[in-house]
């Protein structure tokens, strides 16, 4: 039986498409929108856990991915 895990999808823009990670997998998509972007990146992670062994499953997964907002002085003093 299959079971539900959650991962994290960021997306950017990037020229005329959409880029997006799983940092989790360290696993990327494109596609030519937002949606679609996302869309792939799902179909390429549960292809990788179609057919990835347990031993390449456990070397690549993250458990501990933090993604918060920073703010930075930029510029010159």
């Amino acid at each position: 039986m299959k079971s539900i895990k959650n991962f994290t999808a960021i997306i950017e823009k990037q020229d005329d498409g959409y880029v997006a990670l799983c940092p989790e997998l360290d696993i990327a998509s494109q596609g030519d929108t937002v949606e679609e972007a996302k869309v792939n990146l799902h179909e390429a992670i549960e292809l990788f856990f179609e057919h990835a062994s347990n031993d390449e499953i456990e070397y690549r997964l993250k458990a501990d991915i933090f993604i918060t907002n920073m703010q930075i002085a930029v510029g010159q003093a």
